[in-house]
């Protein structure tokens, strides 16, 4: 019915009795509705309206504490869910020692497989281009026998492909559905490695270019990966239940974060595969010359391996997914909307232009440092290594670096669901530690730091600022983007943001083809500031922030209801320094809140219990609920006590929706 967009909770949760009948915000409800409400009853709206995880005793949200009380509630929780989850752990490793192994690839591996191959491959590229400039210099380092622009589209074609992915499964995973994009890339990533691994000329220079295109097509499954794998991520952690579970609420970012930095694990095996792959075919030597046989092996099993994955990935996805549009096919059921929502679309821009300012600026400054780090790899390691020729060192020393970097990741997995810090202070933090390592050495003497007895400080400020990259921006933009947004054009809307962050990366590419080393520690840091200065202004924090909140207050946007919405998803908290200014926030209200949801509740009991008789009547199977018995009674018994707040009640809702 119409009106169920705006009534998302259901009564399937755990709860215990009300022993001293002494929760503020349910006595007061309580009262509201006559003072008919037992304890036990009081207690059932309390877990349902009011958990505590969010909520101390007195129902008051855990950012309405005061600073230290808010400090003190936050760590209890978070210290009795890591007591918990320790205790959960030891009792798997007492009944199978493998079953941690197990659950981590059940529900982060496999999650995060298909950002596992991409970035095995896309960071391929990179790492293969030293071994073939070796093995072919005539093709790659002075182009007397290859066409210069095809050989420099390598690093552009591949970066487009990535741009057109992002945006066109973007599009399709808002319009048919989650599951069809992730097949989709699946299956264009399989066919791309297929042309990677085969790509052949009958000269050199149509080798190259037969290269070129086939990774143009790979990087449009790459692409389509970013949105779907955020999107489909996000809306599993919150599950399909009327209400948000504990987890959803604690774990959100964790369980998103721990598939994107499956990441930095595709690096690290690109890498030591690579290495693998010289020693056996270069007779266990690493030292140069590179014979062209032994190159074209290296480089073409390479991306053999990483094939035979992705196949098992089309087949996953296609059969072990199959509810993954289900978040995005009830929300349009909600709001009757078939095929793609345009009018969602459209609100965006009007409601969260801001947000999409935030997420898309943020992504492309963030790129333009985490892929220029990348490019100017091979200098840093010259740097350290003067006159030599072998690509094993050049290959050791990344393998370092992305070992950095996925502590990186992995820290900021466990810290981005801390509510005293969060989403929001980790991507600022992080583009302000990426900018002063890039500062540092530029300002404070380049020769001194590059090639003095400053390398190893050079070093060390090197592998910080992709310590900082991943541990802030990197992991950040890819959570947020879809996070901020509502369903229906969440796919499209990360989608357009990771466009414009390998914008920031095609920016890198053709910018340092044309200033020197040096210049780059002048040009770069900027875009680091500049992304600080974009999260300050622009993006919200939405760190223990239930999502089915923002959702709901999105059916009041579309309702064109924007302000009588008064709850947490426009407390000031959760609300971006641009948008307190526009006052987004001036309508909160934690208690009118509480009441209207209390009388959404029963509206949708109501249509719930409507919907029972006429299928009883019609001698239909009636279908099963999950309203609780207390929560049942309640409302049984109060019948025709409607709670008149701000003229709002169950019926006007109904109509209005």
């Amino acid at each position: 019915m119409a009106d169920q967009s705006m009534r998302d909770y259901g009564l399937a949760a755990p709860h215990g009795p009300n022993m001293n009948g002494q929760h503020v915000a349910t006595d007061n409800i309580a009262n509201h509705m006559g003072g008919d409400m037992s304890a036990n009853e009081s207690s059932v709206f309390r877990t349902l309206l009011l958990p505590d995880d969010n909520y101390d005793e007195n129902g008051v949200y855990w950012a309405d504490m005061p600073i230290m009380k808010r400090i003190g509630f936050v760590n209890k929780i978070n210290n009795a869910e890591a007591a918990k989850e320790l205790r959960t752990i030891g009792r798997m490793i007492a009944s199978d020692p493998l079953s941690p192994v197990s659950f981590y690839i059940r529900n982060m591996v496999i999650p995060g497989a298909g950002l596992l191959l991409e970035g095995y491959v896309l960071f391929s590229i990179g790492n293969v281009k030293p071994l073939l400039q070796a093995s072919f210099p005539g093709c790659w380092t002075h182009y007397t026998v290859c066409n210069k622009t095809w050989t420099q589209a390598i690093d552009y074609l591949e970066i487009c492909g990535i741009i057109v992915g992002q945006i066109l499964v973007g599009i399709i995973g808002d319009w048919l559905g989650r599951r069809w994009g992730l097949i989709q890339d699946a299956a264009i990533m399989f066919i791309g490695l297929v042309m990677l691994t085969a790509a052949w000329g009958t000269t050199l220079n149509g080798w190259v270019i037969c290269y070129v295109w086939s990774l143009f097509f790979y990087g449009i499954g790459v692409g389509g990966e970013y949105p779907m794998t955020a999107t489909a991520g996000m809306e599993n952690a919150v599950g399909s239940g009327k209400i948000s579970t504990r987890d959803d609420r604690l774990h959100r970012g964790r369980k998103v974060t721990s598939a994107f930095l499956m990441q930095g694990w595709g690096q690290f095996l690109n890498q030591a595969i690579l290495i693998l792959l010289l020693l056996i075919f270069h007779r266990g030597n690493g030292r140069p010359p590179y014979g062209r046989v032994v190159t074209q092996w290296t480089y073409r099993v390479s991306f053999a391996i990483p094939a035979v994955g992705t196949l098992w990935l089309v087949y996953y996805r296609i059969y072990k997914m199959r509810s993954a549009s289900k978040q995005l096919q009830l929300a349009k059921k909600k709001q009757h909307v078939t095929g793609y929502d345009v009018q969602s679309l459209k609100m965006t821009f009007s409601y969260f232009g801001g947000r999409l300012i935030a997420t898309a600026g943020g992504w492309y400054a963030n790129d333009v440092f985490f892929y220029g780090n990348k490019l100017f790899q091979g200098e840093f390691i010259a740097a350290l290594n003067p006159g030599t020729k072998s690509v094993m060192v050049n290959w050791l020393w990344n393998l370092v670096n992305v070992g950095v970097e996925l502590v990186g990741y992995y820290l900021a997995s466990f810290l981005i669901d801390n509510k005293l810090y969060g989403r929001k202070w980790m991507q600022i933090i992080g583009f302000i530690g990426c900018f002063i390592c890039f500062v540092i050495p530029r300002f404070g003497g380049f020769e001194y730091f590059s090639e003095g007895a400053g390398i190893h400080r050079f070093m060390a400020m090197y592998f910080l600022s992709s310590f900082f990259n991943q541990f802030g921006p990197n992991s950040v933009s890819f959570l947020v983007a879809a996070e901020v947004f509502p369903t229906p054009v969440r796919a499209t809307a990360h989608g357009f943001s990771a466009a414009c962050g390998k914008l920031g990366a095609l920016t890198a590419a053709v910018l340092y083809n044309y200033i020197g080393t040096e210049e780059r520690f002048l040009v770069v840091p900027w875009f680091g500031l500049g992304g600080a200065i974009l999260t300050y202004l622009f993006l919200p924090d939405t760190t223990g922030l239930d999502l089915k909140e923002q959702e709901r207050r999105w059916a009041f946007i579309k309702a064109g209801r924007e302000h009588d919405y008064h709850g947490i998803a426009i407390h000031p908290k959760h609300l971006s320094l641009w948008e307190r200014l526009r006052g987004v926030g001036k309508h909160y209200n934690a208690e009118e809140d509480y009441k209207q949801r209390v009388e959404e509740m029963r509206a949708d009991w109501e249509s719930a219990m409507a919907r029972r008789a006429m299928e009883k009547d019609a001698n239909e199977p009636e279908e099963d609920d999950d309203w609780s018995s207390e929560v049942s009674t309640f409302f049984e018994r109060t019948r025709g006590q409607k709670a008149g707040l701000n003229g709002f009640n169950g019926e006007k809702l109904r109509e209005d929706m």
